[in-house]
């Protein structure tokens, strides 16, 4: 008796009826056969063992170094204009930073100013570089009509 259930094959909950049929089947095409492949399997893609995407273009990024320059220069002057009691944005980051490393070990505390200025100024810089990126490159390409 445990030799003939030995010799039985059990594959799964459905037995061997499903190991006859194809991988995937549909009845919208009757009579062909569609098998399920591995897209990152597949050798047509591989180049030097790296997958690559043949439509997505390597230098998405398209990146230039002088829209960081630009973008700098572009912020710090309207940072600068004194609009805050006399004081400019940028000079208020700049004396907070001094102030707290007058006491250098211990950081500054959550209620200091120096947050809200550094929270400030980096916000106005990226958002002036990340719209300096769309102007400058969309301008290059002609992205916008003239």
């Amino acid at each position: 008796m445990a030799a003939s259930a030995s010799a039985s094959t059990v594959s799964g909950l459905a037995g061997a009826s499903l190991a006859s049929r194809p991988a995937f089947s549909t009845s919208f095409a009757r009579g062909s056969r569609v098998s399920a492949r591995n897209p990152l399997m597949t050798r047509n893609l591989e180049r030097n063992g790296r997958i690559t995407c043949m439509t997505f273009p390597r230098d998405w990024l398209r990146r230039d170094l002088s829209i960081i320059g630009y973008g700098l220069i572009g912020w710090m002057g309207p940072s600068s204009v004194p609009a805050i009691n006399g004081n400019s944005l940028t000079g208020l980051f700049f004396s907070s930073i001094g102030e707290e490393l007058a006491h250098f070990p211990t950081p500054p505390p959550v209620t200091s100013q120096f947050w809200l200025w550094l929270v400030t100024w980096h916000l106005g810089l990226f958002i002036v570089l990340t719209f300096g990126q769309i102007g400058f490159k969309g301008r290059t390409e002609d992205y916008f009509e003239k």
